[in-house]
């Protein structure tokens, strides 16, 4: 039986629907071929690595960071234009805190992120002279005045405090929180010990996370501190993932062979290989867009046991010694 010819309307839903399926099993290859161009396609959401926070929060592996911006080593519309473009590839998380610039960090991100305030997760910090009493209320209040919000994602104590001290800055913390002004609470630049000491006072297991230095070159973490993290359940936040302002690893001959193969750069790999484990978030630095897009291909990178395997052979960590 000759089966009837098909008539416009059934042509026409015939090739969308053709299309949508060749579009979902195109994607994937599509997405890890085409390297830095990826970063900016939509498709590169769907596939971004994240972190899951005690509490349930998901955000993504690569946020960014901000301990340069505002101090005028790029005009101020490129550093905002290099975190809206962060933003809108999915590095939604953005690190910052209010002694940054003398807080014209907090101001440069507050301009950036106007109108886009329920798409961002903010961490900032609090100092250690501020970290007692009223003071930490006070610098609190400061932040929030500057990043124009209404409520921190996440406030981290910047540097440790004697440990005799760690109960009044956890009170501190759990009254903003009950206040509303913060959502959630962690440290930063916390060794081991600390956390372990931090743990013993009321109400110390609320902390969200470990803000610490966290390189391909600067891998000691991974002797205790990353364990211990993980074994609580805690992701822990990794600062200069890139290697620091006068150790940056970009240079690097695996890191660039390995970027080659994969279509993107140096710094994606390096990001990629910080975030391996699933439970760090990096949050590298950038006042330029386009290094801004090329981090941003971290999101959705995966690295290949050899790549692993190459990058431990060139930087060494404490137990692959």
């Amino acid at each position: 039986m000759t089966k009837p010819a098909l008539n416009r309307r059934a042509f026409n839903a015939l090739s969308a629907a053709f299309s949508l399926t060749f579009a979902a099993t195109a994607v994937p290859r599509r997405v890890q071929a085409t390297g830095l161009a990826a970063a900016t396609d939509a498709t590169v959401q769907s596939q971004e690595h994240t972190v899951k926070f005690q509490d349930g929060k998901i955000v993504p592996a690569i946020g960014q960071g901000s301990w340069h911006l505002g101090e005028g080593r790029h005009p101020a519309a490129v550093e905002e234009e290099a975190l809206r473009t962060g933003i809108s590839l999915g590095m939604t998380l953005i690190d910052t805190s209010g002694n940054y610039g003398a807080g014209h960090s907090e101001e440069l991100i507050g301009r950036a992120i106007g109108g886009k305030r329920n798409k961002i997760f903010l961490v900032t910090k609090v100092e250690a002279n501020e970290a007692t009493g009223e003071e930490m209320a006070r610098a609190c209040d400061a932040s929030l005045a500057r990043l124009k919000i209404d409520s921190i994602d996440l406030y981290l104590l910047h540097w440790p405090v004697p440990v005799l001290q760690f109960a009044g800055v956890v009170a501190g913390f759990e009254e903003l929180r009950a206040k509303g002004k913060i959502r959630a609470w962690g440290v930063s630049n916390f060794n081991t010990r600390q956390m372990e000491e931090l743990f013993r006072v009321p109400e110390g297991h609320r902390c969200a996370t470990n803000q610490v230095p966290y390189s391909l070159n600067n891998r000691g973490i991974e002797r205790d501190l990353l364990p211990w993290c993980k074994e609580h359940s805690m992701p822990a936040m990794g600062y200069s993932p890139l290697g620091g302002d006068n150790r940056l690893v970009i240079g690097d001959a695996t890191l660039k062979r390995i970027g080659e193969a994969h279509g993107c750069s140096a710094a994606a790999v390096a990001l990629a290989f910080v975030t391996r484990s699933g439970n760090l978030i990096a949050i590298p630095e950038s006042g330029s867009p386009a290094h801004v897009k090329e981090n941003a291909v971290a999101l959705s990178l995966s690295l290949t046991p050899e790549d692993l395997q190459a990058l431990d052979a060139a930087f060494p960590g404490p137990n692959t010694r």
